[in-house]
């Protein structure tokens, strides 16, 4: 496998572009499962929402950024997460991923390439169906985080996807529920949910990418 420190854009792009790959199969590797079936059954439609994943070099590699949530009262209250939200009526999922970043963290819109997507996937808790865009950055972002919505900006570089050693589960109990759970540690942030099953698409996107080099 190629060095992981030198991932480039352009291996990410050639992983998002993959013909015939499972994404539902890839996200599913890190994905929680409720221990109470028909937990969080509803008749209500879901909520469009949209995520950024962001990309950018720092110190030579390839970084993204993930946010810790202001503690409040909300289904995702103090979680680690990607920049995004609920879209708003006309707008579409990558106008929804941009103006929350810019919002959350301060990034023009304009300084962000759209290199692709991730699959959508549905959050039962919230009622959420989230569609993950891919974005870049030529140079690394001035984060001017929003104080009320972001407690902490975490930089991650992308080669960490790779190491298992930072990959774990356990048994836990969130929104009351007995869940079991897979998580990335990123310096010392237990990474699930819907966040760890979209890295978990990127990672398994990209090894498929990079074992033909």
């Amino acid at each position: 496998m190629a060095d992981l420190a030198l991932l480039s854009l352009a291996q990410v792009q050639q992983a998002l572009a993959l013909p015939n790959f499972d994404a539902v199969a890839a996200q599913c590797r890190m994905m929680p499962v409720v221990r109470v079936p028909q937990a969080f059954s509803t008749s209500l439609p879901p909520k469009p929402a949209a995520v950024l994943l962001l990309l950018y070099e720092r110190a030579g590699e390839l970084h993204f950024v993930l946010t810790r949530r202001a503690e409040h009262t909300g289904v995702h209250s103090g979680q680690i997460s990607f920049p995004g939200g609920k879209r708003e009526a006309g707008e579409s999922p990558v106008q929804t991923a941009l103006r929350e970043t810019h919002e959350e963290l301060g990034v023009p819109p304009e300084s962000v390439q759209i290199i692709g997507a991730l699959a959508e996937l549905y959050i039962p808790p919230s009622n959420y169906l989230v569609q993950p865009i891919v974005g870049a950055c030529a140079e690394p972002p001035r984060w001017q985080p929003k104080a009320d919505e972001v407690a902490e900006v975490i930089e991650v570089p992308l080669r960490l996807l790779f190491d298992d050693a930072l990959k774990g589960g356990e048994e836990t109990v969130r929104y009351g529920l007995p869940f079991r759970i897979a998580y990335y540690d990123l310096f010392g942030h237990k990474v699930w949910g819907a966040t760890a099953s979209f890295l978990s698409e990127l990672e398994m996107r990209l090894r498929a990418t990079l074992s033909n080099f």
